[in-house]
């Protein structure tokens, strides 16, 4: 990665179909096979309800799911790092009939270094993180100087549970 501008991004895994914690794995693997690309560090493994993806409140449809946040160290362009977090997805069965669907798996572009994106693709930052704790919480494990107190205290009122170390 040498000739590449190289930079931390920061993806959120989560899963509530099928064997979840095996999808994960599946899919913090992929990303260390990226071009490009390597993961750095991983989060532990958490237990949370389902969400609604836009308030953070409202409970929405499907069993608890796991996540985990991973930081990767990559030469890859955010829109290319979007499409192949995308494959990944299609690969491991995501579907995506309504919205708040039940995952097999979901995979979110959180942070790209310091960039601000704003296209019809891609939001950098991710636009809703700070409204979720199962970002939050697995960001602020491996990344404790992007997430402040004040963001933490903000989504304290949602149940999350560690589960333990998230190993591939």
């Amino acid at each position: 990665m040498a000739a590449e501008r190289v930079v931390q991004a920061y993806i959120a895994l989560g899963a509530n179909l099928g064997d979840a914690a095996a999808a994960l794995r599946r899919a913090a693997s992929a990303l260390d096979r990226l071009p490009l690309t390597r993961v750095r560090r991983m989060s532990g493994l958490y237990k949370t309800a389902p969400l609604d993806t836009d308030s953070g409140e409202a409970i929405a449809p499907g069993g608890d799911y796991l996540n985990a946040v991973v930081e990767l160290e990559t030469g890859l362009a955010a829109p290319a790092l979007l499409e192949q977090l995308q494959r990944i997805e299609q690969e491991a069965g995501r579907q995506r009939p309504y919205r708040n669907a039940p995952r097999t798996l979901d995979l979110d572009l959180l942070l790209y270094g310091s960039a601000r994106i704003e296209s019809a693709q891609l939001t950098v930052p991710h636009p809703r993180m700070l409204l979720r704790a199962f970002v939050l919480v697995p960001l602020a494990e491996i990344a404790p100087e992007r997430v402040s107190p004040e963001q933490l205290a903000a989504v304290a009122h949602q149940a999350i549970e560690r589960l333990g170390d998230f190993t591939v």
